[in-house]
């Protein structure tokens, strides 16, 4: 189990415990004084219709005031001017065995910009300092590695609590690693009746909110990933399906702490990322990298249907800047060397 450093275990003092009470106290008053009913359910469009054997989204979903709700920002990037991009990998697609220093040396020659760890982790932060303060290569931020089996939005509360405490250690390394995210999927829909789009979006809202003082206390976003989950989607549907149901539970959330990690190949198969990047805009915060096809199927970057030179120039309508982690089939350095050329062709050409 990795132990945090005395500075971000300090941060679990009296102070930090008010704010998390205070904040989770007002939630629950909030949620008994404004119930949200099945009666108002989002019915808008095709893609609430489709969503309703599987539960439907709470109205209130729909209405935000959210700090980040414009969908477009002040100003595009120009088509001429470069996308200000930082190219990562997550680290279990580093294959290779040597300490982790000669890791990080290794993505640093190869021209990466940092890499993602996870949560948990046996690495400890003294580790994880000494291999970037040799190397130069940043840690950018951890993936929650218990998201899909300790699920936010399972039935059980004690798995609920399991999960948002596993959330916080999350938090708590990524501040600790040098990082500021956590990517976290907030729940399986569609798994059982006990379980549905409702459900999900319901209990992972309540679970997150009592997480928001931890995260704005230490600097650290919280990134909802798009991936094959079954909610803010039809996942029997088709491949016409837009970012609505995503954007409105971001919106929902209403944290600036919140946001976006928009995987650009993973919903390939019910839309079209480029068309995804543009309606969430400002909410995404990073990307991951990966492409997917009709007969190929998940594919290396550029050989699948992801139609690259729109991603681009979507990226660039929303003035995207930052970190881009692949999330691919790793290997040695001459696999890790040709997924950094794939990026650099699909994203910086």
């Amino acid at each position: 189990m990795f132990l945090v450093s005395r500075d971000a275990e300090a941060l679990r003092s009296g102070a930090l415990r008010g704010a998390e009470v205070a904040h989770s106290r007002a939630y629950d008053t909030r949620m008994r004084e404004h119930p949200i009913s099945r009666r108002e359910a989002l019915v808008m469009g095709g893609a609430a219709a489709a969503l309703g054997a599987a539960g439907t989204l709470p109205a209130s979903a729909s209405i935000s005031t959210h700090t980040r709700t414009a969908a477009q920002p002040v100003r595009s990037i120009a088509p001429g001017e470069p996308l200000q991009l930082r190219f990562a990998v997550k680290y279990g697609m580093v294959n290779v065995e040597a300490p982790l220093a000669d890791k990080f040396a290794l993505l640093k020659r190869l021209g990466y910009d940092g890499i993602e760890l996870d949560s948990p982790t046996a690495l400890t932060a003294g580790e994880v300092h000494d291999a970037s303060a040799q190397t130069g290569l940043p840690v950018h931020g951890v993936v929650d590695g218990v998201h899909w089996n300790t699920r936010l939005s399972d039935h059980d509360q004690a798995v609920r609590d399991k999960g948002r405490a596993a959330l916080e250690q999350a938090i708590r390394d990524s501040k600790a690693f040098g990082g500021s995210s956590v990517l976290l999927v907030p729940g399986v829909a569609g798994s059982s009746e006990t379980e549905n789009q409702q459900h999900v979006w319901e209990r992972s809202i309540e679970q997150i909110h009592r997480v928001i003082p931890l995260a704005a206390e230490l600097g650290i976003h919280i990134l909802i990933e798009n991936v094959w989950n079954r909610f803010c989607y039809d996942h029997d549907g088709g491949e016409d399906q837009s970012a609505d149901e995503l954007a409105r539970y971001i919106d929902a959330i209403n944290s600036p702490w919140v946001g976006v990690y928009f995987d650009i190949g993973n919903h390939r198969k019910y839309g079209r990322p480029e068309e995804w990047i543009r309606r969430l805009g400002r909410r995404i915060v990073k990307c991951d990298v990966k492409d997917w096809g009709k007969t190929a199927g998940w594919s290396k970057i550029g050989e699948g249907d992801v139609d690259w030179p729109a991603v681009r120039k979507a990226l660039r309508a929303i003035a995207f800047t930052g970190w881009c982690t692949a999330e691919v089939a790793g290997g040695g350095e001459t696999q890790l060397r040709e997924i950094k050329e794939q990026m650099d062709r699909c994203l910086r050409a």
